[in-house]
């Protein structure tokens, strides 16, 4: 399985089950970024690896069922034009050498390739959070629908939770704060007063502490937002979000945060902004576009 996609179990464990060598298969819009599958029925004919023009809507899913035939195919396989051995080489070996490649068609898939589509995962993964606390609830916090409280972790009088929302160990969420559904926030962190948190990914150890603005984005480890911080999520023009020059499909996007990154008072980012690992924003700052790490934006 492909580090970068999400699958569901029955599929898994139908793939699992497979007798022959078998590839799943799923159909997008456009394979011309993907790999491109071209079937006799069930069984895979030709593999091809990013072309132009693609002669199939059925893409490489990234989930093989292997036998030990591909060990032999694996020795016979060359460096692709890319420099790497491909395993998509070594399974057209088999193919070409009569061995039978079956595909599989998945019923749902999900390919991880941007920074943004974590949040389209935590969407996923979130629909069957069960609810659960195994930490302190101080008196006057509401909490709707499906929500995840972990050890040590302390929400303040006042706080607004609607689910799904998963929130990790040690941290401390308020006081008068609301977290909106599709949330999951890390270990050890910090959501302050009156804080707005919605559909977002806030990584460990980060802290966001006074009245900031945080909606649909992806934060870092270790990330500390001045006071007032505003993370845009929406174009004026209500048009879709692009990120150096690709569109994300998202009509709604705001920042996307690598570790440590810190901002000052009042700073705001841009919808589709990205800030790179130990990058600062500084007070007031009104960023967009790409932020290369390190660097101070005044």
């Amino acid at each position: 399985m492909n580090g970068d996609v999400l699958a569901r179990a029955a599929d898994i464990r139908a793939l699992a089950a497979s007798a022959a060598d078998t590839m799943a298969v799923t159909e997008v819009a456009d394979a011309a970024s993907l790999g491109s599958v071209e079937v006799a029925g069930e069984r895979v004919v030709r593999i091809h690896e990013k072309v132009a023009n693609p002669p199939s809507k059925l893409a490489n899913a990234g989930l093989y069922l292997l036998t030990p035939a591909i060990f032999k195919a694996i020795d016979q396989t060359a460096k692709s034009p890319r420099g790497e051995y491909e395993l998509t080489d070594s399974l057209q070996l088999m193919i070409d050498s009569g061995i039978e490649v079956a595909c599989y068609r998945l019923g749902y898939w999900l390919d991880l390739s941007y920074p943004w589509d974590i949040l389209s995962a935590n969407e996923v993964l979130l629909q069957k959070l069960e609810p659960a606390c195994a930490g302190n609830l101080e008196p006057g916090v509401t909490i709707k629908g499906n929500v995840a409280v972990g050890r040590d972790t302390t929400i303040r009088s006042g706080s607004y939770l609607v689910g799904p929302i998963i929130i990790g160990n040690g941290c401390d969420i308020g006081p008068n704060c609301v977290v909106r559904p599709a949330t999951t926030i890390g270990d050890r962190c910090r959501i302050g007063g009156g804080v707005e948190v919605k559909n977002s990914v806030v990584m460990d150890g980060t802290k966001i502490p006074h009245q900031s603005y945080v909606g649909d984005s992806v934060i870092g480890e270790g990330c500390n937002l001045g006071a007032g911080t505003r993370l845009a999520n929406l174009r004026l023009d209500g048009k879709s979000v692009y990120v150096a020059g690709i569109d994300t499909g998202r009509r709604k996007l705001g920042a996307i945060l690598g570790d440590n990154v810190e901002t000052g008072v009042n700073a705001c980012l841009n919808p589709g902004t990205v800030v790179g690992n130990g990058a600062h924003i500084g007070p007031g700052a009104v960023a967009s576009g790409t932020i290369a790490p390190g660097c101070h934006i005044c």
